[in-house]
């Protein structure tokens, strides 16, 4: 069980750390489109501005045809003749433009592909009735674009690759001290499951005796003591409650207290001794040294002797002893029973957590065992 609810918290950490690394490439991706588009817009306001003025201011100071600047090229027309710079490319000039701004005297501009090129084609009049022309090569523009794109490209895919893992490192970050929460409370449910049972257990056997000699009323005294021993049972129990919360809170710090051994297994023994009496099991105990004492909680050794001794109990044939000594310096409680002792292939999974399965289904009339 230890194993499963370890894998099952390890998944819940990898999805959460796998969705907080995702939204956060997620987020960046949508930063970087955002910026990408608003760069290149900008770019291109500021290089059709250019490209206009470039092309008006030229338009409008040419005198002839030769030197244009460069990635332009000039055409003239002026009573009849025209005139064109060098190398001007092929399927160029516009002599429809040309035509009619001669005609009207209405500047025109248009973007005319050619021999595979954008080319932006400006032809105004100028004062003295020449029509001029100007072709400029935006092949230029383009490629600087292009570069600006494939910069944003590359530079958007590492870092949504960086985002992405640095995401998850924050996100694992963020969610192990959930796991780890979650982790003390699996475990505080599977002690309080498991630590309660037993006393829960005596207190039912307990119960029903009083309830049987409530409706015999045949033993007023017995009946007195099996309900004040009820009662005592309910506030260990209850005792057994604030030790598991106790455990259980990070915040708090466990305070020790000298409990005297002997009394604890006296009142122990005298809580069991109904459980063991439906099943005809005798429980003795004896002390060596009545005062011996030890450091600790006495909630915390209740609930390991009880749990001992009911072990005893249920694998006993007739007879459980308990014996509490001395032995250089420490307290011992050794719990004997006459039964037939632990199975060699239990013995290998005996200490660990929940170890029994569920499919390993009890005699009938008895408890389930859980490791």
């Amino acid at each position: 069980m230890r194993t499963h609810a370890r894998s099952a918290d390890e998944r819940i950490v990898h999805r959460a750390t796998l969705r907080i690394g995702l939204q956060t490439a997620a987020a960046v991706a949508v930063a970087v489109f955002g910026l990408t588009a608003i760069a290149v817009l900008v770019v291109l306001r500021a290089q059709h501005a250019a490209e206009n003025q470039l092309i008006t201011t030229t338009v409008e100071h040419a005198d002839d045809v030769i030197d244009p600047p460069a990635g332009m090229w000039l055409v003239m027309r002026a009573d009849g003749h025209q005139q064109a710079s060098p190398g001007v490319p092929a399927g160029l000039p516009d002599r429809s433009q040309l035509d009619q701004v001669a005609a009207d005297g209405v500047a025109r501009s248009a973007d005319v592909f050619a021999n595979g090129r954008e080319y932006r084609v400006d032809t105004a009049r100028q004062p003295d009735g020449d029509v001029v022309q100007a072709v400029l090569d935006l092949s230029a523009d383009h490629a600087e674009r292009s570069r600006l794109l494939e910069a944003y490209l590359i530079s958007g895919v590492a870092g949504l690759m960086v985002a992405a893992v640095v995401g998850m490192w924050l996100g694992r970050r963020a969610v192990t001290p959930l796991a780890a929460a979650l982790a003390l409370q699996r475990r505080f449910v599977a002690d309080a499951s498991h630590e309660l049972r037993t006393p829960l257990t005596l207190l039912s056997t307990r119960a029903q005796l009083a309830q049987q000699a409530l409706r015999s009323d045949t033993d007023t005294v017995t009946t007195r003591s099996d309900v004040d021993r009820l009662v005592t049972d309910t506030a260990h129990l209850t005792a057994i409650l604030d030790d598991l919360l106790l455990a259980a809170d990070p915040r708090e710090t466990p305070t020790d207290e000298i409990v005297v051994v002997a009394d604890l297994v006296e009142e122990v023994v005298e809580s069991a001794r109904p459980l063991a009496g439906r099943d005809d099991i005798a429980v003795a105990w004896s002390c060596d040294d009545g005062l011996a004492a030890v450091l600790g909680s006495p909630a915390s050794l209740r609930r390991a002797i009880t749990a001992l001794l009911d072990n005893a109990i249920r694998h006993a044939d007739s007879s459980v002893c308990v014996t509490v000594r001395a032995d250089s310096g420490d307290v011992v409680v050794d719990v004997r029973d006459d039964g037939p002792g632990v199975a060699p292939d239990v013995m290998v999974t005996m200490f660990d957590r929940f170890a029994t399965s569920r499919a390993d289904e009890p005699p009938s009339g008895e408890r389930r065992r859980y490791g």
